[in-house]
């Protein structure tokens, strides 16, 4: 095929085709690099095909016998032949302006199932006109494509702060830990944000791909809670140095944030988040602990959690 790279050969059936964009800084944009690179290396692991759509700076760190091609699923008509022969596609990164397009050539090349990466609460933008949709018009248009779908909303990545995407708490800290041992953020003391490991939620992606049960379905990919200074503890811990969390105004972080190039639309979501998880901890908890099915069900492992995350990625920090 032209322009893929074939990294190895692969064994036969059945093909899978993952999508990955350049890190966005928009309200509940999830990590699509680094949530398809487990999600290939579990694909691989079961021994099944993989093939990538990855913008450029997405084209490495794909695990050996991956296909990869360079383009957009925001451009699919420029990339239509990829989705030859595949099977089902893990749609991330779309946007509502041309993931019609993106159907139209999936289901003309016969995929059979389409598991969309969306974001945590699209719901909320039913109260406004359709015209404004972001998530919700992508899963609208999923839904009426006449393939079989799954909609995946997870809460946050804790790889984000790796890629750069939303959201905001904590995407400096790799930053301030190494120049100065220290964080500074608003809410360090009673903020709360809902993470998720993402090699869980690429399992999440994994099953809705393979298992029939969830065609049709919206899986709340949530994970518990998270408190600011737990999340600090776990990196020193990790590091083995004493890292100082100093609290700061909320007006302080949103400044901090603007400077790093964040939205508004995405600091007012993190800093809301933050203080309403902490305010409301035991409500949201039980909340997701009522989600069913639960991420624990679906990937059949208790969860992963900050500390194994810290662990694998304290040269961050260092």
């Amino acid at each position: 095929m032209s322009g893929i790279k074939r990294v190895t050969s692969a064994s036969q059936p059945p093909l899978r085709l993952l999508t990955a964009v350049s890190a966005r800084k928009d309200a509940g944009s999830s990590p699509t690099g680094i949530v398809g690179r487990s999600l290939a290396r579990q694909l691989l692991d079961a021994g099944e095909r993989v093939r990538v759509l990855a913008e450029p700076d997405q084209l490495d760190g794909w695990p050996d016998g991956v296909e990869v091609a360079e383009g957009s699923i925001t451009r699919p008509l420029e990339r239509p032949e990829v989705f030859a022969g595949v099977d089902g596609v893990f749609l991330a990164g779309a946007v509502p302006a041309t993931v019609q397009d993106a159907l139209e050539a999936a289901q003309g090349a016969g995929v059979r199932r389409i598991v969309t990466l969306s974001s945590h609460g699209p719901e909320y933008e039913e109260a406004y006109p359709p015209e404004t949709w972001f998530w919700l018009a992508i899963e609208r248009a999923v839904e009426g494509s006449g393939m079989e779908w799954t909609h995946i909303r997870p809460s946050a990545v804790m790889g984000a702060m790796i890629e750069g995407t939303y959201p905001a708490t904590g995407s400096d800290w790799p930053d301030t830990i190494r120049a100065e041992r220290m964080v500074r953020e608003a809410f360090m003391e009673d903020g709360h944000y809902p993470f998720i490991h993402e090699d869980d939620l690429a399992a999440v992606a994994m099953a809705a791909l393979h298992a029939d049960d969830y065609v049709g379905t919206v899986l709340e990919a949530v994970g518990l809670p998270i408190s600011t200074r737990s999340r600090v503890a776990s990196i020193a811990q990790a590091i083995g140095c004493d890292i100082a969390a100093v609290e700061v105004t909320p007006d302080d972080s949103r400044a901090n944030w603007r400077r790093r190039g964040w939205p508004d639309s995405g600091i007012d979501v993190t800093l809301y988040a933050l203080q309403e998880y902490g305010a409301r901890l035991a409500e949201l908890t039980q909340w997701t602990l009522d989600q069913r099915p639960s991420v624990r069900e679906i990937i059949s492992r208790p969860l992963r959690g900050f500390d194994d995350w810290a662990l694998e990625n304290a040269h961050l920090f260092r």
